[in-house]
């Protein structure tokens, strides 16, 4: 038998230690591998591969012994391993599934499935030029990917857009292209306004104001792409109509002084190196306001011990800061790297706290649990801008020029800067004016 074991770390102290008894035969466990390697040395390149990323010794055995016994199934059914597809695995899987509840009479965890399933697609990734293979996609999912990848360099190379702002139109499109696809349309050369409004009135009741002009917007540019490539004959951007905002209307959402000292206090007590990251990463948002983005690209050359400067690469403008470091930052800052980051060649300062180990991609869902875990539940947004929008709320109360705050925010513009001045009108509130009024005489 094959002892399958999911253990209890720090990281997952949500999760019992489960353990699950699965026999050879369900998982199809036969004879040797049939590929350009064999079975043995696609196995032990997939365990150098594991250790070279520093997962831990019980992943890295339980990613091979189901790696292994995949392989062995392909060999029984004589499938090559370039001939697998995402469908193939998930087969697989529903038949082990199977065996499962033959044996043991009751299903396996929820979780269980992921198992087996991260060391198959961690071997396919190592093992295979392209995974998923292009071949596992419909023609019409083949040619939206390639739509996306002209469109992103035409942004690029066109527009000269930051790589985070042509990501902001990914999810959107995506979207947009899949609807097209479920709904049956033909080729983008078809493409037309009572196509796009169809679109619009599945999306539109789902949306906020904001986000429906956002939609519209990015579908502007996206049809303006497609006229100038010669893909439709005519530009029908301008019949794309986005609802009218007033000038800031909407105001953003910002944390109290009270609640980020809460969350402050509360990260601070917990010492593991995912505990000392999140700080590290919190002190930066409540002192300098920075963006997520610009937080994660930040790299270990940009700390000047020395010169106590913070150098921060400004997502949206390309632009560069030299901040001052303060003492407490430089200090959580020292901490992590001391004490909480993984060895890793990489030169960014913040990385995932679990193998991979590799630079964060998001910092949403730290901030969102470190919130939580403060018992700190903001009106409004609860993501690392909330703290950006009260660090230059405490800027304009403090009279400081809002020339100087967009600089410091790395705002492109003078204006950028305007909506965080209805926030700061709270303090008016406490302000009382005796109006003078007429005496009455009877």
């Amino acid at each position: 038998m094959t002892l399958i074991s999911l253990a209890k770390s720090p990281t997952q102290s949500d999760f019992a230690a489960h353990y699950f008894v699965v026999t050879r035969s369900a998982l199809f466990v036969p004879s040797r591998g049939d590929s350009s390697m064999s079975e043995s040395e696609l196995v032990a390149r997939l365990r150098a591969s594991l250790a070279a990323q520093r997962y831990s010794a019980m992943v890295i055995h339980n990613y091979c012994v189901n790696a292994a016994s995949f392989l062995r199934h392909l060999t029984r059914e004589r499938i090559a391993l370039e001939a697998v597809t995402p469908a193939l695995v998930a087969d697989y899987l529903d038949d082990a599934i199977v065996q499962f509840r033959q044996r043991h009479g009751h299903e396996p965890a929820q979780f269980w499935r992921s198992i087996p399933r991260s060391g198959i697609h961690a071997l396919l990734k190592l093992a295979l030029p392209q995974w998923p293979p292009e071949s596992a996609f419909s023609p019409e999912e083949i040619a939206c990917r390639r739509l996306w990848a002209e469109f992103s360099e035409w942004q690029r190379v066109e527009r000269n857009l930051a790589p985070k702002s042509i990501l902001d139109f990914k999810s959107e499109l995506h979207c947009f292209l899949r609807w097209r696809i479920e709904r049956g349309y033909g080729d983008i050369s078809l493409l037309s306004i009572v196509e796009i409004d169809a679109y619009f009135a599945e999306r539109a009741p789902k949306l906020r104001r904001r986000s429906i002009k956002d939609t519209a917007q990015r579908l502007r540019v996206f049809v303006r792409f497609l006229h100038a490539t010669g893909r439709i004959p005519t530009d029908i951007s301008a019949q794309i109509i986005s609802p009218v905002m007033y000038a800031y209307e909407a105001i953003p959402s910002a944390l109290s002084r009270e609640q980020i000292d809460a969350v402050l206090v509360s990260t601070r007590k917990d010492v593991s190196p995912q505990g000392l990251r999140d700080y590290a990463i919190l002190l930066l948002l409540a002192t300098y306001g920075v963006r997520a983005g610009e937080i994660m690209q930040l790299r270990l050359d940009d700390i000047d011990w020395r010169a106590d400067t913070l150098r921060i690469r400004h997502s949206k403008t390309r632009a560069q800061t030299l901040l001052p470091l303060s003492a407490p930052v430089g200090e959580a800052l020292l901490a992590y790297l001391q004490r909480g980051r993984p060895n890793t060649k990489c030169r960014e300062v913040f990385i995932r706290s679990r193998a991979p180990y590799g630079p964060l991609r998001t910092l949403y869902g730290e901030v969102r649990r470190r919130l939580l875990a403060a018992g700190v539940k903001p009106e409004g947004k609860s993501g690392p801008h909330a703290f950006r929008h009260a660090r230059a709320v405490s800027l304009l109360r403090a009279a400081v020029p809002r020339k100087v705050i967009g600089d410091l925010l790395g705002h492109r513009s003078y204006d950028a800067t305007i909506p965080y001045l209805k926030l700061a009108t709270e303090d008016l509130r406490a302000i009382a004016l005796d109006i003078p009024g007429r005496e009455v005489r009877s």
